[in-house]
């Protein structure tokens, strides 16, 4: 199997998806509601994570699927808790990007940073509490 080809696939999908999760994070820094801005990173977020996932990118797999959960918790809750959870979304994608850049540059999978995936896992938003109907 000729893996660079797949690899260059890799890379080249990777990097239109992490452009469209940059340009949703900007929309969030204007809106931390944007329901489209929060779905367009999810989605972004699991194609990586399965496209990293089938080229056996464990360091890319894992970053992505934190910040998928973490946008998962974010969709529930309906919009972005505060600009620190937005700094964490930043993080998650500027670590992504130089995962992807590693394999575009050198051809190899990416070692996982002390920081990839923590700032993720750090706090989980708060769910909104509805109030009872009188």
């Amino acid at each position: 199997m000729d893996m660079a080809k797949y690899r260059v696939m890799f890379v080249e999908e990777s990097t239109e998806h992490l452009a469209d999760m940059s340009a949703a994070m900007l929309e969030l820094e204007k809106n931390m509601a944007s329901s489209e801005a929060i779905d367009v990173i999810f989605r972004m977020a699991h194609s990586i994570k399965g496209m990293a996932a089938s080229m056996q990118y464990d360091a890319i797999t894992e970053t992505a699927h934190a910040l998928e959960d973490r946008v998962q918790d974010i969709r529930a809750v309906g919009s972005v808790g505060s600009d620190g959870e937005l700094a964490q979304l930043f993080s998650g994608l500027e670590d992504l990007e130089a995962m992807v850049a590693t394999v575009r540059d050198g051809g190899e999978s990416p070692s996982p940073t002390a920081a990839a995936s923590q700032p993720l896992t750090s706090a989980a938003p708060k769910k909104k509490l509805l109030s009872p109907m009188h």
